[in-house]
This record gives structure tokens, sequence and C-alpha cells, in this order.
């Protein structure tokens, strides 16, 4: 069986079709694939944190995390948004188990080393794949909020490309970041194939900016630490998800050398 880590973006979780969750019991019943969900809700925190009047910034994609805004945190993605993703599976004929980093100490974490000051922003240090593995022995499939913990209890809220990043490292699995855009455009245009030392320049040109940042730079880390693949795709296209993990061209597909080389789809992340 072969692990497959999917991260649904927090833009793009009240827009996905019911194909999306079908695709990925699909890729159960017919790749024999253990598909592992990460999810965001950036937008569903900053709605509640307007609402309760708690001010809340930004600084390129990473959310400043007080106290105050942590308990919303962690109330909407470990709550709210996890449950939510859980239903939408069984309700389309699958089986899921929600659970959140700081659960078995899933995802371990620090504080994040930046020369911002964001707060209670963390980022993983390791990541207990046991608990992982035993809701994957039940056929079921993890959904997981990225609120982490810390060896003294402290929690800490992560963005979630990094964390799904960190599963993905630690699975060794390939990684599709779902999203509500194609993938990454440069003048307008989905670019198919981008290279890390390519990436890292439209970065650094302001080419790409924001939410954006983070999820090239969770794309970047995984390849130089031996995930094989990585892709960034709209889970509003019908079969995205199915295209890029089979070898089509969907999204953007990421890679270390010049020349990209999709690998077998289900090659890596294997058992």
């Amino acid at each position: 069986m072969a692990y497959q880590i999917i991260k649904c973006g927090g833009s793009v979780l009240d827009q996905l079709p019911e194909s999306f969750y079908q695709e990925v019991i699909t890729l159960i019943e017919d790749y024999q694939a253990q598909p592992v969900i990460v999810h965001g809700g950036g937008p569903m925190v900053s709605s509640l944190l307007t609402d309760l009047n708690i001010e809340t910034k930004f600084v390129n994609g990473m959310r400043i995390t007080t106290e105050e805004v942590l308990d919303v945190v962690e109330m909407v993605l470990s709550g709210t948004i996890n449950k939510k993703l859980v239903r939408a599976i069984v309700e389309n004929g699958g089986e899921a188990f929600g659970l959140s980093g700081v659960d078995g100490k899933l995802l371990l974490a620090r504080a994040i080393q930046s020369k911002q000051q964001l707060g209670y922003v963390g980022e993983v240090v390791s990541v207990n794949t046991t608990p992982l593995k035993m809701v994957l022995e039940q056929g079921k499939i993890p959904v997981i909020s990225p609120v982490a913990i810390d060896e003294t209890g402290q929690r800490w809220n992560i963005n979630a490309d990094l964390a799904a990043a960190a599963v993905a490292k630690a699975l060794k699995a390939p990684l599709y970041m779902v999203t509500n855009v194609p993938g990454v455009l440069k003048d307008g245009s989905v670019i198919s194939e981008l290279t890390a030392n390519e990436a890292e320049k439209m970065i650094a040109a302001g080419q790409i900016y924001g939410g954006m940042i983070p999820k090239v730079q969770a794309a970047i880390d995984c390849l130089r630490e031996g995930v094989q693949k990585v892709a960034i795709i709209n889970g509003q296209e019908e079969k995205s998800l199915i295209k890029q993990v089979s070898g089509k061209n969907a999204g953007t597909l990421f890679a270390l050398d010049e020349a990209v080389e999709t690998p077998a789809n289900l090659e890596a992340g294997r058992v």
C-alpha cells in the first residue's frame, strides 16, 4: 500500500465538490493507496476572529498568533473544520478519523525560527507516525488538524502547508496540495513544471507571494528531504487529484532538477 498525503487548503474547503471526496475514496479502492488528509482553515478562522473583534495580521502568509488567537485557531481547525471533513468523507462512502497534531503528540513542535515576531506559530520538529498507521490499518482515512504540541504541553499554530510537508517527509510519501487555483501562475498562465531553483527566484522577485509562499516553500523542502513528488492542484477541477496521482498533467508539478521527471505515481510512499 502507498501513502498519499493530501493537503486541503482553507480557501477551497467550502468549494470542494462531492466528486473530490469520491476521488479520495477511489485512491483506496482502485489504486490501493492510503490517503492522509491535512487541512487548513484560515478563512474561517479569520471570519470568527473578526466576529469576536480580535485583530489578526499576516507576515509572508503566516498568521501572527497570540494566545487569544490560538484559542480560536484550535476551536475552528480541530473542531468545526476537522469534523466537517470527516463527515464529508463518510457521506461519500468512506471511513475517516479526525485528529489534531496534539493527539498522541502527532505533531511535535517548537517556536518557528523567524526574524518576525509571530507569537505561537510553530514548526514541526517530529511526526509520530504510530497513531497515523493505527488509523490506516483500520481502513480509515486520517484527517489532521495542524495544531501541534511541544514537550511542555504548549500548543502551536502550524501553517497547514508546512504540517502536510512534515507528514509527507515522515511517511516518505507524495504530497498533493489542493487549492482553489489551478497551480502556480506566471503572467496568468499555469506553470505545469517548476524546479526548486526557479521557484525560489520567483519568490525573490515577488512573482510568488502571500499564501502561495508557504506552499512553494513546503514543496521545495519536501523535495530536498527526499519526497519524490509534490504538486499543487485545483480541487474544484474534476479528477485533478486522480490525474496528478496517475501521472497526467494537472496543476503544477515540482522537481529539484532542471528536467521534471514524473515518478511512477504510487511507487513513492510504497510500504
